[in-house]
């Protein structure tokens, strides 16, 4: 283990340092910024190597975390890294943008603060690109059988890179003009920079991937098309079908769907000439939602100098510790500040959407919203006389997804689609098709960076045993209960 006393000695959790608020503000690079190395070994050495580790159980690759928080304490940088990215093909993005539900299991966490688990496997991440142990892993031999991979996200890239070292030929479509699905475009730089998903692509590419950008399967090729010219075909295209918000005034010119705003917000950023660009400059703006998503709406207004930001939550102020109902070692749902709650804006909760309201012209000038009342079912319905109108220019709808956008996968392959909407597979990831597999966000419906990763690895070994009768990759999850007959 680590310091056999780290945690008796060490009991203050010390987290990644971030840029002060007026600074970045002020341009796009990203918030938090590296810890020294010193204080990194420190917090690794807190690890207490538990009998029973649950923060494996936390994290759905099943990283090795007490073993690669040894090393780092021990400051053996290149065995962490050889640990860590035998589970976790893209530790650099996880160690930005997860969540972290391995903290919320971490047993330190019973009595004293969780280990900074997130924190070292972002440092482990930076160290192994920095030391320049990075190396691209290339097949010493070929197996002949090639594939495909739709979609360019966390699941798709973790699919592809891993069937890649398999020895398979591959190719990852993505739609968008550059390579990263959600990575890319959905998630702002001030939380992922672009420079760092390149430098990935570029290890990706050395090894053998190849990526094919601008070509929409369904359209530009179609999907039987790419199913015969392939051995197999992995459908990673995500959940992206957003959901809407159906009342009165929704027609209004102003509203808009929230990863509608970031994808133009993130094209801006790099540079690309964005005629329908959404400016928040000097507006008064509403988030509905209070994920993710929604937080990534708040950054980017407050960069983009809107005038004022609001985000709305139908549901209760969550509890700041953790409720009776969700124990150890479960990820409980508690009152969070994200670094863009930090730099600005209000949150309310309790607060029911009625109405958006405009001029005569049809452009948004006001939000109507009410207080949340709860009836004794469960439901949530606007409590009569509460009623009033709240000033917005701009309202960004953050309010989840529905499925992935399959009209023409189903139209032009035999593929079913769950209760969710989700493309159904089975217990080895295959849809209804044969040779025609389905992972990440895409199968799953909308979830987690670490899930889709998770999917993405465990697919790729499917897909391998599929092809070849065996399998020597890892196989972290299975489909989960979503999993359904696909004869329904």
């Amino acid at each position: 283990m680590a310091d056999p006393r780290g945690f008796l000695k060490v009991r203050t959790r010390e987290d990644r340092p971030k840029r002060p608020v007026p600074v970045r503000l002020m341009d796009w690079k990203e918030v938090q910024q590296r810890q020294e190395d010193g204080t990194i070994n420190e917090q690794a050495g807190r690890c207490m190597d538990c009998g029973v580790p649950f923060c494996h159980q936390g994290c759905p690759l099943g990283n090795l975390i007490p073993e690669w928080n040894d090393l780092v304490w021990r400051e053996q940088w290149d065995e962490a890294s050889e640990r860590m990215h035998a589970t976790n093909n893209f530790p650099e993005f996880t160690g930005r943008v997860c969540p972290a539900p391995c903290e919320s299991s971490c047993v330190l966490g019973i009595n004293q603060p969780a280990v900074t688990i997130k924190q070292v496997e972002y440092a482990i991440g930076e160290k192994a690109f920095e030391d320049e142990l990075i190396k691209p892993y290339i097949p010493q031999r070929l197996v002949g059988k090639t594939i495909a991979v739709v979609g360019s996200g966390p699941a798709g890239l973790a699919a592809a890179q891993q069937l890649t070292q398999a020895g398979f030929t591959v190719a990852v479509y993505e739609r968008d003009d550059s390579i990263g699905g959600l990575l890319r475009y959905g998630i702002p730089d001030f939380k992922l920079e672009k420079s760092v998903l390149e430098r990935r692509l570029e290890i990706m590419r050395q090894e053998g991937t190849k990526f094919r950008p601008g070509v929409e399967i369904g359209q530009d090729i179609t999907w039987d098309a790419l199913r015969r010219r392939y051995d197999a075909v992995i459908v990673a295209t995500g959940a992206t079908r957003p959901r809407d918000l159906d009342i009165p005034g929704r027609q209004l010119d102003g509203i808009h769907y929230a990863m509608d705003y970031l994808v133009r917000s993130n094209k801006h950023v790099a540079g690309q000439e964005v005629p329908d660009l959404i400016d928040a400059k000097g507006k008064n703006v509403i988030v509905l939602g209070g994920g993710d998503t929604g937080s990534d709406c708040i950054g980017t207004a407050l960069r983009q100098g809107a005038a004022s930001v609001t985000s709305l939550a139908i549901g209760r102020k969550p509890p700041a510790d953790r409720a009776d109902e969700e124990p150890w070692p479960m990820m409980p749902r508690v009152f969070e500040v994200s670094t863009s709650h930090e730099e600005g804006g209000e949150r309310t909760y309790l607060a029911s959407t009625v109405e958006f309201v405009g001029n005569d012209d049809g452009v948004l000038t006001g939000l109507r919203v009410a207080e949340t009342e709860y009836r004794e079912d469960g439901s949530r319905v606007p409590k009569p006389g509460t009623e009033k109108v709240l000033p917005a220019d701009l309202v960004f709808l953050a309010l989840g997804f529905t499925g992935n956008e399959s009209e023409e996968l189903t139209d032009q392959l035999p593929v079913s689609l769950d209760r969710r909407s989700n493309v159904a597979r089975d217990e080895t990831y295959m849809t209804a098709v044969d040779g025609v597999f389905s992972c990440g966000d895409a199968g799953r419906g909308q979830s987690l960076v670490v899930w889709a990763i998770a999917e993405g690895r465990a697919c790729a070994a499917h897909v391998e045993r599929h092809l070849t009768g065996q399998t020597r990759l890892p196989e972290p999850v299975e489909p989960s209960e979503r999993a359904i007959d696909l004869s329904v």
